[in-house]
């Protein structure tokens, strides 16, 4: 049996950058489980896992279009102090939460902090790095129907 769309999978994974930088893990947590169709993880790693069998490893090296985009500078911006709740209080590397103009949460990360505004960029962390993902599967199953209405693993 292999990976297929609407399965519940849980691997491990090691996520480096170009440079061999280990970004993130799941060493020392729980697996990563997720939806296989339900967009829950990046397209790039979902379509090299869609075909793996259990206690396959593989590597895979997914690019910026199939990972978080491309950097965006326009997602860069100079915003008014005025237009912050507790302006005076940020600190450069600190990270802003708010909602976008379609609803859904955003994070911009604080580069500047001059005397009347502050300069955040919204782009993702990764937005334009080639991800390096050292995998093993650990578990997958069908998805219940329930799993597949709610689109997540329960």
């Amino acid at each position: 049996m292999q990976i297929e769309n609407q399965m519940v999978v849980s691997l491990h994974y090691t996520l480096t950058d170009q440079n061999g930088n280990i970004l993130d893990s799941s060493d020392r947590d729980e697996p990563l489980s997720f939806l296989t169709g339900a967009e829950q993880i990046i397209p790039g790693l979902e379509k090299e896992i869609l075909g793996m069998k259990l206690g396959e490893k593989k590597r895979v090296v997914v690019m910026p279009e199939e990972a978080y985009g491309e950097r965006d500078e326009r997602m860069v911006q100079e915003i008014k102090k005025k237009m912050i709740p507790h302006a005076e209080r940020l600190q450069v590397g600190e990270v802003l939460q708010g909602e976008g103009d379609d609803g859904h949460l955003i994070e911009g990360h604080i580069l500047e902090v001059n005397e009347n505004s502050v300069i955040i960029d919204f782009n993702h962390p990764l937005a334009g790095e080639i991800l390096h993902f050292d995998t093993e599967i650990i578990h997958f199953r069908p998805a219940s129907a329930e799993e597949i209405e709610h689109g997540h693993v329960h």
